[in-house]
């Protein structure tokens, strides 16, 4: 047995919502940690994960956005109004793990 049916602007709106905060998440990668990354999606069943690695043990920290587009600002407080959950953990080999579950 199947779970409930979900409109295909629904699904189209989660798959949206994924892949807009799959490159934030990774920008934020390349931009502040050095460049290195690996990017793991997991399906839970009322979310999806999206999880980044770097080599960086900063976390991301909040910015006044730059309205004039330079320095950017936007990406991390996006990140957690589409997320149910973020997190940031030190992985035992340096670095960080970013994570943010989504909605379905």
């Amino acid at each position: 047995m199947t779970g409930p049916r979900r409109s295909p602007h629904r699904r189209s709106k989660a798959a949206g919502t994924v892949l807009l905060v799959v490159s934030e998440l990774v920008t934020n990668a390349l931009r502040h940690a050095g460049g290195t990354w690996t990017l793991e999606l997991t399906a839970h069943p009322h979310g999806i994960e999206v999880a980044v690695h770097d080599p960086s043990p900063q976390p991301p920290r909040p910015r006044t956005p730059d309205l004039n587009g330079r320095t950017g600002g936007f990406g991390w407080p996006l990140v957690t109004r589409l997320a149910h959950t973020t997190a940031i953990t030190p992985r035992p080999s340096g670095g960080k793990t970013v994570s943010a579950l989504l909605p379905r």
